[in-house]
């Protein structure tokens, strides 16, 4: 197999790589001490799975989760316990930034959408609005060609 080399770094390039890592984490904790008061929520609702983002008004994100993520497998993903579940999640990490009101949009037709928002409302966070952003096509793409048999 032949000898294992092991690397060994000098004391300025520790130094270095300490002070990467302490900066950081300093500009982690200065994100997550920043309490914000309010949000959005993202729901996406499909037929196969349930995906929840959290952001600042701005719409970067601070956190998400979805049914997958959980450890739902398969057709439970889809279903409206799993989205509650993931509802649940969420509001957890709303809390640790200090989240209170919050702006919930729903993309999507799966059957995880209502159940999902019911969550978010009975674990306490100040629902402010809901809107639907569903894409709905107004034409719709070209149907086929009529079948000659």
């Amino acid at each position: 197999m032949g000898k294992k080399r092991i690397i060994q770094h000098t004391e300025t390039e520790l130094l270095k790589e300490k002070e990467k890592m302490e900066a950081k984490v300093k500009k982690e904790m200065e994100r997550s001490s920043k309490k914000i008061k309010e949000g959005k929520i993202y729901i996406l609702s499909s037929y196969n799975n349930t995906i929840i983002t959290l952001t600042d008004p701005q719409g970067n994100v601070l956190g998400w989760t979805s049914a997958g993520n959980i450890g739902f497998k398969g057709t439970k993903k889809a279903t409206p316990f799993a989205a509650s579940k993931v509802a649940e999640a969420i509001c957890q990490i709303a809390r640790k930034f200090g989240i209170e009101k919050i702006a919930v949009l729903v993309k999507g037709i799966g059957s995880g959408r209502d159940s999902a928002i019911r969550s978010l409302a009975a674990r306490g966070l100040n629902i402010i609005s809901i809107k639907d952003i569903t894409p709905i096509p107004h034409n719709g793409c070209r149907p086929p060609k009529v079948r000659r048999v």
